[in-house]
């Protein structure tokens, strides 16, 4: 052996003193085998018996043993008749200071928009959040529990890639009903939230280097899940009728995005003549609309807006919906909804690219909207977020006294309120010091250098009690930073 036996001893013995919650056997484990690693012990160093070194330690032989045969497991020792030796290890570790990692990150990655923080619900003003203290938790847990009595044990293995049917024709009902598609269950394929649909729309439909338009302003996770797949992304204005058209020469698009029932961040409403006239450019040019649909559910005035995917027939629309914002976020359940002949064609493909899970949520969820408990649900929400939306207008006409526009509003859960000339990123920056969460709307642009400057202020988790003194906050937090930047 290399090490004196009061060394080696010592060693132990150090390690048994100072174990914090570990076994014995653990201990001595981690002791051999960090002493491998280090050289300390080095390869063909034969150790002294396990009747020796029990005696020595005034422990079990068993545990000794126990120690040895894991790492003769694990290829550190070679034990025979003879006792236990150090194995030979490829590039046996030395005492010289190794090199530290060069991490080299794939170059996309830096293009990445900044993640959006969501650490704490209970920030003000988080945009995108919903009323989640308002959600019927109990009848929630009473449908899970029937779910588990009646399914039990049948639920626990993976079940149909493509998501329970059981949700998908609930799904399937409900948008027949809210959002005028005519589809039925095979249409429909559960996800774990709209990122994931997207992801998934990626994969079937593109390849890397093919361009997509884009609505800029825009969402920040369907920007990552385009430049993650490696589809180069062309901006396109928004103005009040949505998305426009652009005069500039742009490659054509394999897939054009946008929220036209309520444009994310600036909450405007895509007219009928606009979507007509994507949804023919797209068909002229062999082009894939994918409609996320955000915030569908929550509109204020007039009737429900019908989806792009149900306008025509034969809509090439792949239609992205989530019940993040109309449950709760953690619920993570969201689906895509493709033309019947784009379903049929990647059936296959799905199989392979998804895993089924969340069965026993996804079978809760079926019962909840099939039992009318969603639209009940949906209907207290919009009262909910109608009324905070108008005294959040009535905080920010009292408080912000700089000159701004609120950006449509018409429904959703947010207001975007446009302030020129702001530093918007650093007065949102400064605002989490005092529990504030909006967003700075130039960061939803491409290029924020060029983009307009203001707030997004969500208010679905925020009461309304504290919207007065949170637009004075950020009041206070524009003058501070104008005074700084002069």
């Amino acid at each position: 052996m290399n090490i004196p036996d009061d060394a080696f001893y010592g060693l132990l013995t150090k390690a048994v003193q100072l174990r914090d919650g570990e076994t014995l056997q653990r201990t001595i484990y981690h002791a051999l085998r960090n002493a491998i690693l280090n050289g300390q012990l080095q390869p063909q160093s034969r150790l002294p018996g396990s009747r020796a070194i029990a005696q020595q330690l005034q422990l079990s032989r068993n545990t000794i043993n126990a120690a040895l045969d894991q790492l003769a497991t694990e290829g550190y020792l070679l034990r025979d008749r003879q006792g236990s030796q150090v194995a030979t290890l490829p590039h046996s570790p030395t005492n010289e200071t190794t090199p530290p990692l060069v991490i080299r990150l794939p170059p996309h990655l830096a293009q990445l928009p900044a993640g959006t923080r969501r650490d704490s619900p209970v920030l003000a003003f988080t945009p995108g959040t919903p009323a989640v203290n308002y959600f019927p938790l109990p009848l929630w847990r009473r449908l899970l529990d029937r779910v588990w009595r009646d399914e039990g044990s049948t639920l626990l293995g993976y079940g149909d890639s493509a998501g329970e049917w059981s949700l998908r024709m609930a799904i399937a009902r409900h948008l027949a009903l809210s959002r005028g598609i005519d589809c039925d269950a095979s249409q429909v394929v559960i996800t774990e939230g709209a990122r994931e649909g997207l992801n998934l729309c990626t994969q079937l439909l593109s390849e890397r280097g093919q361009p997509v338009w884009f609505e800029d302003p825009g969402y920040f996770g369907a920007r990552s899940a385009f430049i993650s797949a490696g589809l180069p992304i062309h901006g396109l204005p928004v103005d009040e009728e949505g998305m426009c058209f652009t005069s500039v020469a742009l490659p054509t698009p394999r897939f054009i995005f946008t929220s036209p029932s309520h444009q994310y961040p600036l909450g405007n409403l895509m007219s009928a003549t606009r979507r007509l006239a994507w949804l023919e450019f797209a068909r002229q040019h062999d082009a894939w609309i994918i409609e996320d649909d955000y915030d569908s559910e929550f509109r204020y005035s007039g009737e429900p807006i019908p989806a792009m995917l149900g306008m025509v027939p034969n809509a090439p629309v792949v239609y992205l919906g989530t019940f993040s914002k109309t449950l709760f976020p953690s619920l993570r359940i969201g689906f895509v909804v493709m033309p019947k002949a784009l379903a049929k064609s990647v059936q296959p493909a799905i199989h392979s690219l998804l895993r089924g899970g969340h069965r026993a949520e996804q079978r809760t969820l079926a019962h909840f909207i099939e039992e009318g408990h969603y639209a009940r649900h949906l209907a207290s929400m919009r009262r909910l977020y109608r009324k905070r939306q108008a005294q959040l207008r009535a905080a920010i006409q009292q408080e912000l006294t700089f000159p701004h526009q609120i950006s449509a509003g018409e429904g959703g859960m947010h207001l975007t309120v446009k302030i020129a000339g702001i530093d918007d990123g650093k007065v949102v920056d400064l605002a989490r010091q005092f529990q504030l969460a909006p967003a700075a709307l130039s960061r939803f642009y491409l290029d924020p250098t060029q983009g307009e400057t203001g707030l997004v202020l969500g208010y679905g988790n925020t009461s309304a009690s504290r919207f007065t003194a949170g637009i004075r906050t950020l009041n206070q937090l524009i003058a501070q930073t104008r005074r700084a930047s002069e």
